[in-house]
């Protein structure tokens, strides 16, 4: 009927011009989930019925579709995100049977925009492990290989839009659970800035602000598309992203020039690897031939971070009720214990140190347009060889995510977008980190960047 792996701007566009009706859509999508998800652990719930309980209804309202922005295009939740009626585990066998009362904010605004929702995907256990794996969930193989993972914790989404399984995923990001997914997967994925994307109603923050939700897709302009579908606060946030002076679908069309990039290719707290490096240099040559000055900068915000973030998010998995702890994933169990131990002056006292460290990252970088580091320091895992053992969880973690936590702390948006492929034909990521607030700019960055260097015409073999 159509191509799986067609972009959400097309398939919206196609569907706006009378050319394919919401219901074949869903219906297509649901159809290839049925056949492929079993295999790749992308989906822990399908919601069938309310695929096509969406279709009828915007069908119906046809009349109304140039108010939404999605407008017949099917989109995925993560498994953390509640669902009014729908199942939401977080990964967790304590709440296998959890059906939320309430939905979040971000899940009225993608069916208000026009959005069919196809399931929800799946999750380590709270959101704790850069894997997808242990815990309730299946296991989220990897599309382009599935002896590997497909990251965490935003696996589940991940690895839906690589495999064609849907051509948006909502995910969320509190050290990189956005952007380690997307790059193990080859697709983009964008961690927001803080306030730019509510919690609402049910909470105000995540992890000290250190989390947020955000899109995944199969291009800069999609993420953009979904990005303006539910960016923005809700009245009594703690956190407000100021608001576009335009859409940021119109980044995608704009053309930055002569732009001053600083770059960061180590880190203390772990080697990258030979591979990711070259695939790294490349990026930074393509930005070079691009017209812009790639400056490299002597900055370790991965080392400043790692002691104040590994108590900050250890608390925040601690803080999840649990009726029986005995039954948390061991390597989630292993943070649920050091946050236990923390005591509230503690914690307190490490967020102002997180605060302030980050105060000094942001300046450092002020100078800058933009900053490009490595996604991750390794390529994707194997499945379930990470880590060596539960006990050294806390120590391995941040070897191999040096470069995403930093910026959940500042609060800056940061992008990631392939790069290329290992010679063992797995995907690597280039991240890109935009100023305070400046999504925009940086989303108008990648975009010529993605023009630069194509890739999303590759196909993973399903």
């Amino acid at each position: 009927m159509f191509d799986p792996f067609i972009e959400a701007w097309q398939l919206r566009d196609l569907v706006m011009k009378g050319e394919l009706r919401p219901r074949e859509v869903a219906e297509f999508y649901l159809a290839r989930i049925e056949r492929i998800n079993p295999e790749l652990g992308a989906y822990m719930t399908v919601t069938a019925d309310r695929a096509l309980a969406d279709a009828a209804r915007l069908e119906a309202s046809r009349k109304d579709a140039a108010s939404m922005r999605l407008y017949g295009v099917a989109y995925s939740l993560k498994d953390l995100t509640p669902t009014a009626g729908i199942r939401t585990t977080l990964g967790s066998k304590d709440y296998a049977d959890s059906i939320p009362q309430q939905d979040a904010v971000i899940a009225q605004r993608l069916q208000k925009a026009g959005g069919m929702l196809l399931g929800k995907t799946t999750t380590p256990e709270f959101g704790g492990r850069p894997t997808t794996e242990g815990g309730l969930c299946p296991t989220a193989r990897n599309p382009w290989n599935r002896d590997y993972n497909a990251g965490g914790s935003s696996g589940g989404a991940a690895a839906a839009i690589a495999a064609g399984l849907g051509p948006l995923a909502e995910g969320s990001d509190g050290g990189g659970s956005i952007r380690g997914p997307a790059s193990n997967c080859s697709v983009v994925g964008l961690k927001p800035s803080r306030g730019r994307i509510t919690y609402a109603p049910h909470r105000g923050e995540a992890w000290g602000g250190y989390a947020t939700r955000g899109p995944i897709a199969r291009s800069v302009r999609d993420v953009a598309l979904m990005l303006d579908a539910i960016a923005g606060p809700e009245v009594g946030d703690p956190y407000w992203a100021p608001p576009p002076s335009r859409p940021f679908e119109e980044a995608a069309q704009v053309v930055p020039r002569n732009l001053r990039l600083a770059s960061i290719a180590t880190s203390k707290l772990g080697e990258v690897d030979p591979e990711v490096a070259a695939k790294f240099e490349s990026g930074c040559e393509a930005m070079r031939q691009m017209g812009h000055r790639v400056e490299p900068i002597d900055l370790d915000p991965g080392a400043m971070l790692v002691e104040c973030t590994r108590i900050l998010i250890c608390v925040g998995i601690a803080a999840i009720p649990v009726t029986n702890p005995d039954w948390i994933d061991p390597v989630v169990r292993e943070m649920y214990e050091v946050g236990r131990k923390v005591s509230g002056a503690d914690y307190v006292n490490l967020i102002a140190t997180m605060h302030n460290i980050a105060r000094t990252i942001v300046e450092r970088l002020e100078p800058y347009d933009a900053l490009l580091t490595p996604t991750m320091t390794r390529p994707p895992m194997r499945n379930g060889s990470f880590p060596s053992s539960p006990a050294h969880y806390l120590d391995e973690l941040w070897t191999w995510i040096a470069f995403e936590y930093p910026f959940n702390a500042t609060g800056q948006p940061a992008l990631t977008i392939p790069v290329g492929f290992n010679r063992a034909g797995l995907p690597i990521g280039f991240q890109i980190v935009g100023r305070p607030h400046g999504e925009f700019n940086l989303l108008a960055l990648a975009a010529s960047f993605e023009v630069a260097r194509p890739w999303n015409h590759l196909r993973p073999q399903l």
